[in-house]
């Protein structure tokens, strides 16, 4: 009679090279995450960065399963070796001269170059998506940050003043000034909307990635509408906001960007991502009913 083996004792290998990794990287970033905290998270650009970290942590607990089912191959490259060297030295250049863009991006090397050398690449693919994922966590470079700012914002203008000159509002635009009525209203950095693409981008390979589809062309036209869709929902926001202040004045207006605005773009960019995927599903069952007919 043979004697089933506990599932607990065939984890525990892995296991007991995962607690001390977990261990590490805890004493490397809690200092890392508490100074996001205190400082860049506390802003409405970055507000997202908690969040970001939490669906990594539920993502890495919901692969917790196939995980263990591969890391029990091991598996010491090279390469993997490399990896981790690249995300330790990225760690300790921003540690050490306060860049907080490097220090937090490390964790996506480290992290690789850690499971690789531990438990193999193929370990590394079943996580993939959740050590990608915290690149989100990190602040956009200054740089990208500056050189486009002002061309999305005139953009962002320009549709504005079009569309509610062809729908018959008495507007005109200077530069990235639009005047409806008796209100002059500036079209600000925060309503260039390049922080809500980068976390949009974030919702949207999220779901991509929880929807699972199997067909590519379906997934590669998701991804390339992201960025689109982000920039519409934008531009909507900054429509209604040209609307509430002149038909409700301009308090009401200064209340809807501290109030709502960021919730209206969220809510209007994820319907316009819904609706496109759902447009996409009629022509994936249209194929695939197309090929099982043949």
């Amino acid at each position: 009679m043979q004697t089933a083996m506990p599932i607990a004792d065939t984890r525990r290998p892995w296991l007991m090279t995962a607690v001390p990794l977990v261990a590490g990287l805890l004493l490397m970033y809690t200092p890392t995450v508490l100074e996001l905290w205190r400082t860049i998270w506390q802003s409405e650009e970055q507000g997202h960065g908690p969040l970001i970290l939490a669906v990594s942590l539920w993502l890495f607990w919901q692969k917790r399963e196939e995980f263990a089912a591969v890391a029990q191959d091991g598996g010491r490259t090279t390469l993997g070796w490399v990896v981790l060297a690249f995300g330790l030295l990225l760690y300790v250049f921003g540690r050490s001269q306060d860049i907080i863009l490097f220090e937090v991006g490390s964790q996506i090397p480290l992290l690789a170059g850690a499971c690789a050398v531990l438990f193999g690449w193929r370990a590394v693919r079943v996580v993939a998506f959740p050590i990608l994922f915290l690149v989100f966590m990190a602040p956009l470079p200054a740089a990208i940050i500056d050189s486009m700012t002002g061309p999305l914002k005139r953009s962002v203008s320009v549709v504005a003043e079009v569309v509610l000159y062809e729908l018959g509002y008495p507007i005109a635009r200077s530069g990235v000034v639009l005047q409806i009525g008796q209100y002059q209203l500036l079209v600000a950095d925060a309503c260039s909307g390049l922080n809500s693409m980068f976390s949009l981008s974030a919702v949207g390979l999220l779901y991509l990635y929880l929807m699972g589809h199997a067909s590519r062309w379906r997934n590669a036209l998701i991804v390339l509408s992201i960025l689109p869709i982000a920039f519409v929902a934008n531009a909507l926001r900054v429509m209604i906001l040209v609307l509430v202040t002149y038909h409700f004045g301009d308090e009401a207006g200064q209340g809807f960007i501290h109030g709502t605005a960021g919730m209206v773009l969220f809510v209007i960019a994820l319907a316009l991502l819904f609706a496109f995927d759902s447009v996409l599903g009629l022509f994936d069952r249209r194929g695939g009913q197309r090929k099982g007919a043949a």
